[in-house]
């Protein structure tokens, strides 16, 4: 459970090589990595609810 705050990043970083890969910079898709937190820190609290709840 304490290991759920891991879950963006691995995307981050498959968006972090997308954007070297095409030549953008890390400040082009800031946006992306907006998403790709928030979304990866929603799951993750949604997970942990449900272990907590679960138990």
């Amino acid at each position: 459970m304490a290991r759920l705050f891991l879950l963006p990043l691995l995307p981050a970083l498959i968006w972090a090589l997308f954007l070297l890969y095409n030549r953008m910079s890390i400040k082009q898709g800031a946006r992306g990595f907006y998403w790709i937190i928030g979304l990866g820190w929603g799951l993750a609290a949604f997970l942990s609810l449900m272990i907590w709840i679960t138990r």
